[in-house]
């Protein structure tokens, strides 16, 4: 059985909200390179569709299962077992792309790594909640489709 910490779920929320706020005030919002905006765009887009495929009901920026969690396998959530983490990666590298400096892509990569451990640890508290988890975890990627 998994036993949840609150500490690291606050504590990898924190993280995740430190790395985005820190690349989205050290640079433009909006990039001027077209190429860039359609990377926005489409990470602003894929977060949309998980938004509104997941409901807001079932949201938590935790990574503790909700009392009642039901597995959605619908939507972007039939490819990626974590479309949200994906999008905030996405708009967080278009960020990035706009003025890359050093700093900025280590925060990107803290923002990586932040998500890839929050993830891991929200897959093992599903696994051990819905009895159907590890069968959607077989026939779905975790955050990138076709790759991993």
């Amino acid at each position: 059985m998994m036993i949840r910490s609150p500490c690291r779920s606050f504590g990898l929320v924190f993280g995740q909200f430190a790395c985005l706020g820190a690349i989205a005030f050290s640079g433009p919002l909006l990039p001027s390179s077209p190429l860039l905006l359609g990377l926005l765009a489409a990470g602003l887009g894929l977060g949309l569709w998980a938004l509104l495929t997941m409901r807001l009901h079932r949201l938590s920026v935790l990574p503790d299962p909700l009392p009642q969690v039901e597995l959605v396998s619908t939507g972007p959530y039939r490819l990626i077992r974590h479309p949200m983490y994906a999008s905030l990666l996405i708009v967080a590298l278009a960020w990035v792309l706009t003025m890359p400096t050093l700093w900025r892509w280590a925060l990107w990569l803290a923002l990586l790594v932040v998500l890839v451990t929050k993830l891991s640890y929200e897959e093992r508290m599903l696994v051990a909640t819905i009895p159907g988890y590890r069968v959607y975890q077989q026939r779905s990627w975790r955050l990138v489709p076709f790759v991993w």
